[in-house]
């Protein structure tokens, strides 16, 4: 029997988003448990952490299941994981993880959370995305998961400090816009927003929503799709942030991994890597600010 899989979906997100892998694992005979944390609204990243990582104990009990399980998640789900595996289990590594396979994730935290506070430029980000991607008549500041990704958040502090975990296999699957198709994320022409080095610029190097600076585990392996950029021409928009979780050429990187753990990525991200530039009030700088995109 193969080794269960833990879907964890994404902020503001359900559980209705695995409905396409859940089948192809079915197919394929690899268990799938599907942790919900939707009606956990205001709730903080410790205390969904909190509530996975009883659930999984819950799961182990029920299945009988003692040894590593592998883990997908979506977007934040990502950093619920880490928060668990890594901050309040870190020491103890009592949560038995083989691999854990982020799609689209913040790791770094979130350039969009952080701009969604900028006073200039957020209330113009989030009038773009309402009713896309935050409720409309979004507020952040009432938002506890947004504020605790912020780039310099204590959270996020927090993950970086505890640093990844030896004993787990970190996967990335990314996507990208090379061929600059607006269709990919109409919100925003196609582009992604990233708080870099140089200030607020947009890049094609993102799914929409989050940029790849932002996702970046020194050491952990990535894939960046579509392997064929002609598969933009036909179904872009399947390639940003919000379609992941159901993309037919993400199921089947996932499904290639869960199969065969050793399974080589596509490349690894360097050991060290340039942080966005957060100042001392927390927010990214607005040197070098390039615009577009919205």
């Amino acid at each position: 029997m193969r080794s269960p899989v833990v879907l964890v979906h994404g902020w503001k997100s359900h559980p209705g988003i695995w409905d396409r892998l859940s089948g192809v694992l079915a197919d394929r005979s690899i268990p799938c448990w599907i942790f919900d944390h939707s009606g956990m609204k205001g709730a903080g990243l410790e205390t969904i952490a909190a509530s996975l990582q009883a659930y999984l104990r819950a799961r182990r009990d029920e299945t009988g299941c003692s040894g590593p399980v592998d883990m997908v998640c979506h977007s934040m789900g990502t950093g619920i994981a880490r928060y668990m595996l890594e901050v309040m289990d870190g020491d103890a590594r009592s949560v038995k993880i083989r691999q854990l396979i982020g799609l689209g994730p913040p790791n770094n935290g979130s350039s969009l959370a952080e701009i969604f506070f900028d006073p200039r430029y957020g209330p113009r980000i989030i009038r773009t995305l309402g009713g896309v991607f935050v409720p409309r008549r979004f507020n952040p500041e009432e938002d506890v998961i947004v504020r605790q990704f912020r780039p310099g958040s204590e959270a996020m502090i927090a993950l970086r400090t505890a640093g990844l975990r030896k004993d787990i296999s970190y996967r990335l699957i990314l996507t990208r816009n090379p061929d600059a198709v607006p269709e990919f994320f109409p919100s925003f022409r196609g582009k992604t927003w990233v708080c870099s080095p140089e200030g607020w610029r947009t890049t094609y190097s993102g799914d929409g929503i989050v940029p790849h600076l932002d996702s970046w585990l020194p050491g952990a392996g990535f894939d960046i799709l579509p392997a064929d950029p002609a598969s933009l021409e036909r179904d872009a928009d399947q390639y940003c942030h919000l379609h992941l979780p159901r993309n037919p050429e993400v199921i089947r990187r996932i499904t290639e991994y869960l199969c065969d753990p050793a399974a080589r990525p596509g490349s690894f991200c360097p050991g060290h890597l340039e942080s966005p530039r957060i100042g001392n009030n927390g927010k990214c700088s607005d040197e070098g600010w390039a615009a577009g995109g919205t």
